[in-house]
């Protein structure tokens, strides 16, 4: 049986060539990935910038082994940052910030992330390099 994973947790997500990817866990089932590939996770510096951080199905996040911690300071730090939530008819921008949807300008939500769930397999291909998955994705427009 799997372990359940805490916030804060890193997990490897190995890309099929012999490196990872890593990263963080952050709430309702975000990771924070981790700039750059490595063969595990001792090469990891400490003070590594976050690739991206994407939403994964919790079936999912099971599948990916817990290599280490990085606990959170306060319950304000484990909230992967803002995401822009996008109506699929009017594609109007909402913002998605700490489990809540709110109203917001397209200035405000123009560069953000699309909010959406991954399965691992299309997270995998994005971290080597296939672009379908986020082209296929919705960006908000200047309504």
């Amino acid at each position: 049986m799997a372990k359940k994973k805490k916030l804060g947790d890193i997990v490897e997500i190995p890309l099929g060539n012999g490196e990872n990817a890593y990263a963080r866990l952050y709430k309702e089932g975000n990771l924070g990935i981790f700039v750059g590939r490595y063969h595990n996770y001792d090469e990891v510096p400490p003070n590594v910038d976050f690739y991206r951080f994407i939403g994964v199905y919790r079936s999912e996040l099971s599948k990916l082994q817990v290599v280490g911690s990085r606990p959170f300071e306060n319950g304000e730090d484990n909230w992967a940052p803002d995401k822009v939530i996008v109506d699929a008819i009017t594609l109007k921008g909402r913002l998605y910030h700490h489990g809540e949807i709110i109203e917001c300008s397209y200035n405000e939500c123009k560069d953000l992330e699309v909010c959406a769930v991954w399965e691992l397999h299309h997270l995998i291909d994005m971290l080597n390099g296939e672009t379908k998955w986020d082209d296929s994705l919705k960006r908000p427009k200047d309504i």
